[in-house]
């Protein structure tokens, strides 16, 4: 299998999926791109089965095999870029490198999955047991209307590849922090800023206490980070607030943490007499650490790279994926399998256009050889 020479056929099938724009909240405009992924693959042979989702795109299950303990592959089909991106961030090829609203993050691993797949296909070299490509559709929002069915579908895999894009040298994702997120809300009591400042309870004032507590609880040697990302409050100057709202992003590296972390935060109090707190969230994603399991299936995944000619290196991340979702179960999984590149979510968005074939090749080998 040559993906060298099917190089220009795969950044044609690129430009096809970031030309067809495709952000969570538009259900029509995820659906286009779903259409297209099943229309490639019913072309290679796959039974197609859709589940559909009242306010987001489709999720399409792409199938070639029957039975279970077969190799399951994850691939979202939304991106964070509004319809329009494109027509002040069109898709442009320069050096080694593709530009691109969603061609890192991750339409480049939509493309390496379906042609590792036709390869083998046409090489006669799929494997005795069934393959599947599970394409979600919201991803960027936290996976919260797809991750019953990814877990479902993880179950009955021996193997899941992930392929959300790799580091930026190429590594593998081989762990991964938990994502979790919470709302704290204090409310006071509303009065005139000159005429009746002594009857008012300034919940902004109140907040502001909360948040030194809430950042000491950052704990850099555990690789515990808690950020404070949005704050509002209030309705003008002359006004005692009563209302004050911040949104709080939690990162841990292990389970352990997030009991830590919730006990904390839920346990808040007010400092100041008259005011009240309000605390909802919870973790998003579970970690998905390097431990005996992932160490395994590292080893493994090396070798089997090693007999294509590709050197591999793992890495990890401090951003979740759909991945996290997996290791809780006890199932071989692996992420990064994606293009690399940078610039994911901006307008700096790019990958080099020669890891799509090498990661290909890559995922075709795992595929056939696991």
């Amino acid at each position: 299998m040559n993906f060298k020479k099917q190089l220009p056929a795969m950044i044609s099938f690129l430009q096809q999926l970031v030309e067809t724009e495709s952000p969570t909240n538009d259900k029509k405009a995820v659906d286009r791109v779903g259409a297209i992924l099943a229309e490639e693959s019913q072309n290679l042979g796959a039974k197609l089965t859709f589940h559909p989702q009242e306010k987001h795109g489709d999720h399409i299950v792409a199938k070639w095999g029957e039975g279970e303990n077969g190799i399951l592959l994850l691939g979202h089909m939304d991106t964070v870029f509004p319809v329009g991106t494109l027509e002040t961030m069109p898709l442009y090829g320069k050096d080694d490198k593709v530009f691109g609203p969603g061609v890192f993050d991750m339409k480049g691993g939509l493309v390496i999955t379906l042609s590792a797949i036709g390869a083998l296909r046409e090489a006669g070299e799929m494997p005795d047991c069934p393959v599947t490509i599970l394409f979600t559709s919201d991803e960027e929002t936290g996976s919260a209307v797809s991750r019953t069915l990814i877990e479902e579908m993880a179950r009955q895999a021996k193997l899941v590849l992930v392929l959300e894009p790799a580091l930026h040298d190429g590594s593998l994702k081989t762990w991964r922090k938990g994502v979790g997120n919470f709302i704290l809300r204090a409310h006071g009591h509303a009065s005139h800023a000159g005429g009746a400042h002594a009857k008012g309870r300034n919940a902004i004032e109140e907040m502001a206490h909360q948040i030194l507590k809430i950042q000491k609880l950052t704990d850099y040697k555990k690789g515990t980070t808690l950020s404070i990302g949005t704050i509002k409050g209030g309705t003008a100057s002359n006004v005692i607030p009563d209302f004050a709202e911040i949104d709080i992003d939690l990162r841990i590296t292990g389970a352990d943490e997030y009991e830590r972390i919730a006990t904390a935060i839920n346990d808040l109090r007010p400092v100041l007499d008259g005011t009240s707190l309000e605390v909802t969230g919870e973790l998003n994603r579970p970690p998905m650490p390097f431990d005996a399991a992932m160490e395994a299936t590292f080893s493994k995944t090396k070798a089997i790279a090693e007999k294509v000619g590709i050197t591999i290196k793992a890495g990890g991340s401090g951003g979740g994926s759909d991945g996290n979702f997996i290791a809780p179960l006890g199932i071989s999984v692996l992420d990064g399998l994606g293009a690399s590149g940078e610039g994911a979510h901006s307008s700096r968005e790019y990958i080099h256009k020669e890891s799509l074939a090498e990661k290909a090749q890559l995922v075709a080998a795992l595929i056939r050889d696991w």
